[in-house]
């Protein structure tokens, strides 16, 4: 005997389950939902939201750079005068030509510009080198090493720049003295655990099946990186090659150690030495005159920068 079904009190059968909601997907899921967004009001926030955000952090980098290209272009009375102005009464390029002889912007420029490329070199020789081995030839204790690597960035700076600077003075086991020669500059750039965790991971996402068809042809360790690897590794040189190249400009702590000869002095260094014997529109166009290497290589290669920092982040 069949068994009767359950009705509702209305006479109907009960009531159907509902079919289960589909997940939102992630890239909805946010604070103001696509429907409140694509309404009139929600275009009109939106954009003023932006643009306001956009303008605000524009405003807050670029106006030091404005206040010191503007600064340099002021006279001396200007520039001191209180309130300050925002734009030169009457712009003047004096001060870029006093600069340039009072500093020695010259040698200042050529010593810093050897020491980049010094550091560069000795980067793409070491880091380039020690990235390969732990991505491609897996040596013994491997992930130790790196590891150990990746510790020393976890480390402040100045904890560290005692010891380096004792080691800058007498070297171990060859008892070298480094101080005032370029050497105290290359060594420490060229040991750098973040770089060669940036080229590692690069490497990483290097198809094996090339590395495999390079051997099968007899290539091999060195001459597959020379082939091979640089070749398709081009986007996180360029990154690496950009960071070396703006820290040895920018980096002031280390060459005031190691480098106290007016011969040898960095740009940086050179025209602290001198700036409480210069007036202050002076020193505004030295520092933009020091600033003006790094700015070409940002917009140079400012595309190389992301292209290759999201480069080997995700593997196909």
């Amino acid at each position: 005997m069949t068994k009767p079904r359950h009705t509702s009190p209305a006479g109907h059968r009960g009531t159907p389950r509902r079919r289960p909601k589909k997940p939102i997907p992630s890239h909805l899921r946010t604070l103001v939902s696509p429907h409140q967004l694509n309404s009139p009001w929600g275009r009109r926030i939106y954009w003023a939201v932006l643009v306001t955000v956009v303008v605000s952090f524009t405003l807050i980098f670029v106006f030091p750079l404005y206040w010191m290209v503007t600064g340099a272009m002021k006279s001396g009375e200007e520039i001191a005068q209180m309130p300050p102005t925002l734009w030169p009464a009457a712009p003047t390029l004096d001060a870029f030509v006093e600069a340039w002889e009072l500093f020695d912007l010259p040698t200042l420029l050529r010593n810093t510009g050897f020491y980049a490329l010094g550091a560069w070199l000795f980067t793409m020789i070491v880091d380039v080198t020690a990235a390969y081995a732990l991505s491609k030839l897996r040596p013994v204790l491997g992930n130790v090493i790196l590891g150990a690597m990746l510790a020393t960035l976890m480390i402040p700076p100045m904890v560290v720049l005692i010891p380096t600077y004792l080691v800058a003075v007498e070297m171990p086991v060859f008892g070298w003295e480094l101080l005032n020669t370029p050497w105290a500059i290359w060594f420490p750039a060229a040991a750098n655990g973040f770089n060669i965790f940036l080229l590692k991971r690069f490497f990483d996402s290097i198809p094996r099946e090339l590395i495999e068809a390079a051997q099968i042809d007899g290539a091999g360790p060195l001459r597959i990186l020379v082939s091979v690897v640089i070749p398709v590794s081009r986007p996180i040189l360029g990154v690496v090659s950009i960071f070396t190249v703006v820290a040895t400009f920018r980096d002031f702590v280390w060459p005031l150690l190691v480098l106290t000869e007016d011969e040898t002095m960095t740009i940086s260094v050179g025209l602290s030495q001198v700036s409480n014997m210069v007036t202050q529109n002076a020193l505004m166009a030295g520092l933009v005159v020091a600033s003006i290497p790094t700015i070409i290589v940002f917009f140079f290669f400012q595309r190389h920068i992301m292209a290759g920092l999201t480069a080997g982040s995700l593997k196909g």
